[in-house]
């Protein structure tokens, strides 16, 4: 990844790139439909493959403000109980990013976010129907993880499956928000040094991070003060919609 890579981009992408710092700040603090929108954003200014790594600390700094702000709302045996398989699932998507180019990672991210798409559909339309026909068997939690590690190490975009997972678990909202925010921070510091080794992430893709800080944690900030006057329904329907674009853009080229 060379500095040409990041620092040449238009004023335009450069506007794009600062409004999804801003997204970040949104998704970590309570708007997750947000999350696979910036995936799909970041995977059209940069080769794919590339985009996770530079993405990835944007998203442990509004991990960490979320953290900070939920700190004494989660429910850390639901994390416990994953971790394990996560881990699990985080080596497989090393092993892939470790195997294909970006052309190739492209459609694969492509369905990833089509499947949480359908996913979050199915839990708003199915409501307490869909969280009680999931099991919470130890095959479910396994399931989960896996599918969990996977999506966030080769494009992070896990928040669709930690979402259903935390939906059965019936946590209320601060404690879902609160459980997430921990997962995530704890998942994406974990994959640092995996992004390190496959040259995901380097010094130039850092310096473009620090330009972005700010604007992550002004999301953050807005983003509290904000949810709760947001019609959050329409907003999610709006941005499934555009990411249901984005996905099918990666899908065909």
């Amino acid at each position: 990844m060379g500095g040409i890579l990041i620092f040449d981009l238009s004023i335009l992408q450069w506007v794009i790139v600062g409004i999804c710092a801003i997204f970040i700040g949104f998704t970590k603090t309570g708007i997750p439909s947000l999350g696979v929108l910036v995936v799909t954003i970041f995977m059209f200014i940069f080769p794919a493959k590339e985009s996770v790594g530079i993405l990835l600390p944007l998203l442990i700094v509004g991990d960490i403000f979320s953290v900070i702000y939920y700190r004494r709302n989660v429910v850390w045996r639901h994390l416990v109980s994953l971790i394990a398989w996560v881990l699990i699932g985080i080596l497989m998507g090393y092993f892939i990013l470790d195997f294909v180019n970006s052309d190739q990672l492209k459609p694969i991210i492509g369905f990833l976010v089509l499947v949480l798409i359908i996913l979050h559909v199915s839990k708003e339309k199915f409501g307490e129907k869909f969280n009680k026909a999931l099991p919470k068997a130890t095959w479910f939690t396994g399931l989960m993880g896996i599918s969990a590690g996977f999506a966030t190490m080769i494009g992070n975009a896990a928040g669709g499956v930690m979402a259903i997972y935390l939906l059965v678990k019936g946590l209320p909202k601060k404690e879902f928000v609160g459980t997430s925010a921990w997962f995530f921070l704890t998942v994406n510091l974990i994959k640092v040094p995996f992004y390190v080794q496959l040259d995901l992430i380097t010094i130039e893709s850092i310096t473009f991070n620090a330009k972005f800080i700010l604007l992550v944690i002004i999301g953050g900030v807005v983003g509290v003060k904000l949810l709760p006057i947001i019609p959050q329904r329409t907003f999610q329907i709006l941005i499934l919609a555009f990411t249901f674009l984005g996905a099918l853009r990666l899908i065909i080229p």
